[in-house]
């Protein structure tokens, strides 16, 4: 699972796309709006900042904006700016590789097998995903299109 502060990017990157282009809004209304505490939110949006996703104005009319548009900002490289490496196991990591001390065979181990192929997978679906592209299927959802929905699949994730 991702953590609440991933979560709370996300959501406040979303907020922020929504936003006319030139225009920016202030912490206190990302966090009313989105349902996030706002001490939280200011952490978060310090470091989005930081990563160059976010800039900022001052004054009256201030607040935060993105830096890029929706389409150039990858769900993948955000998950890994909030909470790091994604790989599943360390043996998997390209960025926080650590051998698994348990294990005599890297290439034969059919753990790290099985969950290459779901760590490509992720992978695939992470850095091919925009926020232009979240954002998109909200609204198709919002429409009440079919198959647009938070969870187009029959059954529910355990």
């Amino acid at each position: 699972m991702i953590s609440q502060r991933a979560r709370y990017a996300f959501k406040a990157l979303v907020a922020l796309s929504r936003v006319p282009v030139g225009e920016s809004l202030q912490t206190k209304d990302i966090a009313e709006r989105e349902g996030i505490p706002r001490a939280f939110l200011e952490h978060i949006m310090l470091d989005l900042k930081r990563d160059r996703l976010v800039g900022s104005r001052r004054g009256k009319n201030g607040g935060y904006f993105l830096l890029k548009p929706p389409s150039e900002i990858i769900f993948g490289e955000i998950l890994r700016l909030i909470d790091g490496p994604l790989a599943p196991l360390p043996c998997l990591s390209r960025h926080a590789y650590k051998r698994c001390e348990d294990c005599a065979d890297e290439t034969t181990c059919a753990v790290r097998c099985a969950f290459a192929d779901v760590f490509q997978a992720m992978l695939g679906v992470l850095d091919g995903l925009s926020l232009a592209d979240a954002i998109e299927r909200s609204d198709r959802a919002r429409a009440g299109l079919p198959g647009y929905g938070a969870n187009p699949y029959s059954g529910a994730f355990i």
